[in-house]
Parts: structure tokens; C-alpha cells; sequence
């Protein structure tokens, strides 16, 4: 089990973002979130989204830094990802 977490490299509101993600399951996941004071209003269906401000903290709290590529495969093979499609009907 892991918590892992890309580069920054998302623009969005005045930011640039990484992907939080956890490779076994989502409860892992709200509890490392928790733990670091992430928003629950950042978690997007299978990741969190985090600003880069952050990103060092939580490599060193623990999270594994991946490459985005990276971080999509193990997060397939875990069974958590959501795919588009299924995003879109979540809305």
C-alpha cells in the first residue's frame, strides 16, 4: 500500500497542482489526506488535487513521488481509477 503523488504541473486558480493518489484503497487515501490538512474539496473521485506549495511536505510525510505516467498505471491497477466517462456521469 502507498500513497503517491506526481509533479505539480496542473494550472488552475492562480496554482499549479499535483495528483494524490493512493495504490490500494481510498480510505488510506482521506486518512493521509486528513493527517495533512488536505481539503476534503480537493478530492475529485479518485485523487486529491494538491498545490505545489505542499508537495515537498508530503513527500516527506511519505508520499511516493511518481511520474504521472506512473501514478495512472498504479492507480488502474488498483481498481480506484475513474475513468472520463464515468466523471462525467458523476455530474
Amino acid at each position: 500500500m502507498a500513497i503517491l503523488i506526481d509533479d505539480p504541473r496542473w494550472p488552475a486558480h492562480g496554482r499549479v497542482w499535483a495528483h494524490l493518489v493512493s495504490d490500494s484503497n481510498l480510505g488510506e487515501l482521506h486518512e493521509f489526506a486528513r493527517a495533512h490538512d488536505i481539503p476534503v474539496r480537493g478530492f475529485d473521485l479518485d485523487h486529491y488535487d494538491v498545490p505545489e506549495q505542499i508537495h515537498a511536505q508530503l513527500v516527506a510525510a511519505g508520499a511516493e513521488h511518481v511520474s504521472g505516467h506512473e501514478l495512472v498505471r498504479r492507480l488502474i491497477a488498483s481498481g480506484l481509477r475513474v475513468t472520463a466517462r464515468e466523471r462525467r456521469a458523476q455530474t
